[in-house]
């Protein structure tokens, strides 16, 4: 009991940080920035729905605009790991002169693996 209110006489006072307190509190910073990963695969095919290998794949973070690529493989898959569930995220193919429409991966979307279809125009 004595070492609580030392513990909350120090959060009080600012000396120790919230959720610090061993790590009891609060999971650490690290241990928050790995919870609420997705995968984002897929494939990318054609106007006759073959896949597309060697295309580029895209997938920007809309709150720091960091754009991501993945080049398809001979079977026109793409896979993006460790994507922040936190935030929503456009994905888009491009090869040679054609691109295809450009989708959204929500933050609202719950699933830790979204699967898309990019179809080249």
């Amino acid at each position: 009991m004595f070492l609580a209110g030392v513990a909350f006489a120090a959060l009080a006072t600012g000396i120790i940080p919230a959720g610090w307190i061993g790590g009891l509190c609060e999971p650490s910073l690290a241990h928050a920035q790995n919870m609420g990963q997705r995968v984002v695969l897929g494939t990318v095919i054609d106007a006759e729905s073959n896949p597309v290998p060697g295309a580029t794949v895209f997938l920007r973070d809309l709150k720091t605009k960091l754009i991501r690529s993945y080049t398809s493989d001979p079977k026109g898959k793409f896979r993006f790991t460790q994507v922040d569930m936190a935030e929503d995220h456009e994905i888009w193919a491009e090869k040679d002169a054609h691109k295809s429409a450009v989708k959204t991966v929500s933050a609202w979307d719950a699933r830790k693996e979204f699967e898309a279809e990019l179809k080249l125009k």
